[in-house]
């Protein structure tokens, strides 16, 4: 089942964000900065997101297992804990955000999340063209559903 983020459950969301979120950038950001996304610090994060407009999602089944952000046709923080990665849920939140967006979905990516690339082209998720620097080494692509 998915749900909507509100007030109510919106630590339960940003406890798997931060473990997922931790977990994903592990191999190439600092301990330091890995331990800064701590569930209070992600609390604040998808609050200020939801202030600003922006719903959030959450997959669960006996347990939270995965959240998701539309922002109009932004698709952002698609997040799977990582014991239950590769049993769809990615795939499962993927096209339910794809049918919040308002137009043509677009997204976002770490040029060296090939596990999530792979996810989205295969939904029909293509290049843009768009790329933007996040630190010296290391660029976001954007990937929109032709």
């Amino acid at each position: 089942m998915i749900i909507a983020i509100d007030q109510t459950n919106v630590l339960q969301a940003a406890e798997v964000h931060s473990v997922s979120w931790q977990e994903s950038h592990r191999s190439f950001c600092s301990p330091e900065f890995v331990n800064l996304h701590t569930p209070e610090h992600q609390k604040d994060y998808l609050t200020e997101k939801m202030n600003a407009g922006s719903k959030i999602y959450m997959l669960v089944e006996d347990k939270p297992i995965g959240i998701v952000s539309v922002t109009g046709s932004l698709i952002e923080d698609l997040y799977v804990l990582p014991e239950k990665q590769g049993m769809g849920y990615g795939t499962a939140l993927l096209q339910f955000a794809i049918g919040k967006c308002t137009g043509v979905p677009t997204l976002w990516i770490l040029e060296n999340n090939k596990k999530a690339e792979k996810l989205y082209r295969r939904i029909g998720f293509r290049e843009t063209g768009r790329r933007s620097e996040i630190t010296e080494k290391i660029y976001e692509i954007e990937f929109s559903l032709y």
